[in-house]
C-alpha cells in the first residue's frame, strides 16, 4: 500500500462546511479492496430527474469504469441515479475482467437502490493492472443503501482518497431569481496529475435545474479553466473523472445563467487548486501567469512547459531563484518566443528582461519571494495579446518516496 505521508503544509485549516443539496444522499463502507482500517467505498444515490453530466481522461487506456460512464452519459435522465466509487484499485488495464466488475458492481446497486442499472456511474482509484475484488464492494451495498445521508459528503469525500493528505471539499451559494441555488462538490487528487484531466476524480452536486445538454457544455468549459489547468508531475491516469450533477430540486432554471456559471466556476477551481495543494511531497503553490503571447494557446504551452519542467520544479523546493531555467523551460515549449522580448517576474521582483538580467534585480529579492509558500511566475512575451495561467507545485524528495513505495 502506498505510504501516505503528513498532511501537507499546503491543505486547508479542516475540511469546509458544506450545505446538503437536495436531492442526492451518500454513504461509504470498508469494503477492504486494498486498504486495511479505512473507508474505500462512497455510494451517492441522486432524486429522479437529475441532469449528469460528465467529463473524463482521454488516455488511450482509460480504465473500464470510465469507459462505461461515457457510455451512459447523454441517456435517459428521468429515472433516479447512483454514483459508487473505490479507491486502492483503479480496475484498469485488467482486461475483460475491468467491465465484469463494472456490470456486477451497477447490477448490486441497482439492487440495493431501485436504480436502473445504466443509470448506475462507477469509478475506480488506486493501484492499475490488478483485478478489483468487486465481490467486497457487492457485499457492502445494502449497507451503504442503509445508511444514505444527505450530510455525509465529508464521509465520501474521505472514502475515494487515496495518497491524498486531505480530503477536499468546496460550495457556493447564490440567489437567483430571489431563490438560493446551493453548489457542492468533493475532490481526491495527489499525484499523477496533469491535463487532459489527472489521477483524480471530482463530483460536484447542485439543486438546480440545467437541461443535460447545457450541463455538459457549461461543464466542459469550465474544465478547460480550471481542472486542465493544473499539474503536479506532467503525467495523466486511466481512471480520471469528474462529474457534475443537477438534481433540479430548488426549482430554479440555472440554464445558461452567468450568476450560476461563475459559481460553479468558484467551486472547480478551489477544488483543482485543492489537488495541487495536496501534491505528493508539496511545499510550494505556484501560480505561472504568461502574458503578451502570439496566441493563447502558445501561452498555454509555454507556462505547462515551465510548470511541468523538474528543473524549475526543484529549482522551487529549494527555493533558488533561478531564472534561467524559467528561459530554458520558454525555449524548449516549442511554441513562439523572442528572447530578447522576454521579460520574467518572481512575485513583484522584475527579474529578467529584453534578453537579459535586469539592472536593478537582487538575488536576495528573487530568493526571498522564493521562501514563500505561494508564488508566482510571470513572463511576458512581448509578441501579442496571447495570455494564460496555470498552477503548480513543487518536486521535493517527498514525491519520490510516496511514488517508489506505491505498490509495496
Amino acid at each position: 500500500m502506498a505510504k501516505i505521508t503528513k498532511r501537507s503544509p499546503l491543505a486547508p485549516e479542516r475540511f469546509p462546511d458544506l450545505p446538503a443539496v437536495d436531492g442526492v444522499r451518500f454513504a461509504t463502507a470498508a469494503a477492504g479492496v486494498r486498504y486495511a482500517g479505512r473507508t474505500d467505498v462512497m455510494l451517492a444515490v441522486l432524486d429522479a430527474g437529475t441532469s449528469i453530466a460528465g467529463v473524463f481522461t482521454r488516455s488511450s487506456t482509460r480504465s473500464a469504469p470510465v469507459l462505461d460512464c461515457q457510455a451512459k452519459l447523454g441517456g435517459a435522465s428521468d429515472g433516479p441515479a447512483a454514483i459508487l466509487v473505490n479507491s486502492g484499485n483503479s480496475n484498469a488495464f485488467t482486461g475483460h475482467y475491468g467491465q465484469t466488475s463494472v456490470d456486477e458492481i451497477a447490477r448490486a446497486t441497482a439492487m440495493a437502490t431501485g436504480v436502473s442499472a445504466n443509470r448506475v456511474f462507477t469509478a475506480s482509484t488506486g493501484v492499475i493492472g490488478e483485478p478489483l475484488p468487486h465481490d467486497r464492494i457487492v457485499q457492502k451495498l445494502q449497507d451503504l443503501n442503509d445508511g444514505l445521508d444527505a450530510a455525509r459528503i465529508e464521509d465520501a469525500a474521505r472514502a475515494i482518497m487515496t495518497t491524498d493528505t486531505f480530503p477536499k471539499g468546496a460550495q457556493a451559494q447564490v440567489e437567483i431569481d430571489g431563490r438560493t441555488v446551493t453548489i457542492a462538490g468533493i475532490a481526491k487528487g495527489s499525484g499523477m496529475i496533469a491535463p487532459d484531466m489527472a489521477t483524480m476524480l471530482v463530483y460536484i452536486f447542485t439543486d438546480a435545474m440545467v437541461a443535460q445538454d447545457r450541463l455538459q457544455a457549461v461543464l466542459s468549459n469550465l474544465t478547460d479553466r480550471t481542472f486542465n489547468c493544473i499539474t503536479v508531475d506532467s503525467d495523466t491516469s486511466t481512471s480520471d473523472s469528474l462529474m457534475l450533477c443537477a438534481t433540479g430540486a430548488s426549482g430554479v432554471d440555472a440554464t445558461d445563467n452567468p450568476v450560476f456559471t461563475d459559481a460553479l466556476h468558484r467551486v472547480m477551481l478551489d477544488l483543482a487548486h485543492q489537488v495541487v495543494r495536496d501534491g505528493e511531497g508539496a511545499s510550494k503553490f505556484v501560480e505561472i501567469r504568461v502574458t503578451g503571447a502570439a496566441s493563447a494557446a502558445d501561452a498555454r504551452t509555454h507556462a505547462m512547459s515551465i510548470a511541468n519542467s523538474p528543473l524549475v520544479k526543484t529549482a522551487i523546493a529549494g527555493e533558488d531563484p533561478n531564472w534561467g531555467r524559467i528561459v530554458m523551460a520558454i525555449g524548449k515549449s516549442g511554441a513562439a518566443a523572442d528572447r530578447d522580448r522576454l521579460s520574467i517576474r518572481f512575485g513583484d521582483v522584475l527579474v529578467a528582461e529584453n534578453g537579459w538580467v535586469c539592472p536593478s534585480y537582487r538575488e536576495e529579492d528573487g530568493a526571498a519571494h522564493m521562501k514563500g509558500q505561494n508564488l508566482l511566475i510571470s513572463v511576458e512575451l512581448g509578441l501579442g495579446e496571447g495570455a494564460a495561467t496555470v498552477w503548480t507545485c513543487d518536486l521535493t524528495h517527498g514525491y519520490i518516496e510516496i511514488n517508489a513505495d506505491y505498490r509495496s
